[in-house]
């Protein structure tokens, strides 16, 4: 489960709370197929045929963007989390041609997009949401993704339960759309030491909630010894952080408006 996938899933949760009735299909035996149908969320198997009908498709990776655009029977709202051009294929260009709508995860993503040459007035804006998790125990332990690990800080394969025991997260990455791991940290009262890269400055402010660093080994220690020298400053502003901006039910309800518009267009 990657920061995409737990979107999707936070996101199918929330819209049926609300009382909307949606249908997330998602890759046979995935491990969000399993957690979708673990929490009696309405699921079922990815196929290139035999789609439920709906008034709206919402593709969250490239293979359903494609699917739905080659099949579409309704609007097609694609979102795009990662921070790269479209690429320029006869394929590529027809496929961005033919949604009606993008959720970019961030200001630097829809740049992006427009960069690429997708219209303006097709974009939104929609930054991940995240639970509000318990406040951290603070045992001065430093931990990073497993997957983004850096050299002399502990490898997290379970962050949520690595949180609650971290004074200092470190995310460090050559391209990022967003990271909602960060997010997640933060949600925690974690601080975050970050790589000033991508829509990561939307989320970190420096020397506030987290460090924002670029990616040398040396700058990244100096900036987690200034997050442990005052833990509870940056972290009670993380908290505070996701508290106002980065919710999952502020995520939910801004999909949902461009749902709405969409469909008021159509």
């Amino acid at each position: 489960m990657g920061g995409g996938q737990w979107q999707v899933l936070r996101l199918v949760r929330g819209l049926a709370a609300r009382g909307d009735k949606p249908m997330l299909l998602a890759r046979k035996d995935g491990e969000l197929l399993r957690r979708a149908r673990g929490e009696g969320l309405p699921a079922d198997e990815f196929r290139l045929a035999g789609w439920p009908k709906t008034d709206l498709v919402h593709a969250h990776d490239g293979r359903s963007h494609a699917v739905a655009a080659a099949y579409r029977r309704a609007p097609l709202v694609v979102a795009r989390r990662v921070a790269y051009p479209i690429r320029t294929g006869l394929f590529s260009r027809l496929k961005y041609r033919r949604a009606d709508r993008y959720i970019a995860v961030s200001r630097y993503v829809a740049g992006m997009l427009v960069g690429s040459g997708v219209p303006a007035e097709k974009i939104h804006v929609v930054y991940d949401g995240v639970p509000l998790l318990p406040p951290t125990e603070r045992r001065d332990r430093v931990i990073a993704p497993a997957n983004k690990a850096v050299a002399g800080y502990h490898r997290s394969n379970d962050l949520e339960r690595d949180l609650a025991t971290a004074s200092v997260f470190v995310y460090i990455s050559e391209s990022e759309g967003l990271g909602s791991a960060i997010l997640l940290a933060m949600s925690a009262g974690v601080p975050v030491v970050a790589s000033n890269v991508g829509g990561i400055p939307e989320i970190v402010t420096n020397g506030r909630d987290g460090m924002l660093v670029e990616n040398e080994r040396n700058l990244i220690a100096a900036a987690v010894d200034q997050i442990l020298a005052n833990p509870v400053f940056y972290g009670t502003n993380a908290r505070q952080k996701i508290v106002d901006r980065f919710q999952e039910s502020r995520m939910v309800d801004e999909t949902l408006s461009v749902y709405r518009e969409l469909l008021g267009h159509v």
